[in-house]
């Protein structure tokens, strides 16, 4: 495993009142909706993307949020133009965050999902897309980022608990895989230690 640095110190901030991270460039979503009533942030689910399949780069994914993919450029676009899908933020390659959807509104992320016994994870999740593939190794870059955004999003809404973060496959096994075998689940959680100022008992390994 690659060495474990501690978090970029970005100066992250998500305004709880806006739901919006300042400085953060927030391209609006039309594929979100209102959180039903009593329901807040507790939960941050990652995922991971890449369009097309195994290639990084381009404007795809951002067009996929906002339903402009043009289902002409590409083969696997077809099946998925259609498709009203989106996540509160993503994390390029290279680290850089973008926004969707207000933190405080419920996105278009999990799909059909469980987490520790309660379904509809849309409703009190907050999806994070990471650029990348089940298989391919994640970016520096990108672990600083989401550890940074994670730690932002837990002061900005208190029922976020700091172990309250899991992958698209954990809350939705056998349907889906992401972010997959490739991310190093203990390397975040050092780097969210670090960014929360957690003892090293804070969170599980």
């Amino acid at each position: 495993m690659r060495a474990i640095t501690r978090p970029a110190d970005t100066g992250l901030q998500v305004d709880a009142s806006t739901g919006l991270a300042p400085g953060v460039p927030y391209v609006p979503s039309p594929n979100c909706d209102e959180r039903p009533p009593g329901f807040a942030p507790e939960l941050i689910v990652v995922h991971g993307i890449s369009l097309p399949p195994g290639e990084f780069g381009g404007p795809w994914i951002e067009r996929l949020f906002t339903n402009c993919l043009d289902a002409g450029v590409h083969p696997y676009f077809a099946a998925i133009a259609g498709q009203r899908v989106s996540a509160h933020a993503l994390i390029r390659r290279d680290g850089r965050l973008v926004q969707f959807v207000p933190f405080h509104r419920r996105a278009w992320h999990a799909g059909a999902s469980c987490w520790r016994g309660r379904e509809r994870c849309n409703d009190f999740a907050i999806g994070v897309e990471l650029e990348g593939t089940d298989t391919d190794p994640y970016d520096d870059a990108q672990y600083a980022t989401l550890a940074s955004l994670a730690a932002a999003l837990m002061r900005a809404y208190p029922g976020i608990a700091p172990d309250a973060i899991a992958g698209h496959d954990d809350i939705a096994p056998g349907r889906k895989t992401d972010p997959g075998p490739a991310f190093e689940w203990p390397r975040l959680r050092a780097l969210l230690r670090s960014a929360l100022e957690l003892p090293r008992g804070g969170l599980p390994a």
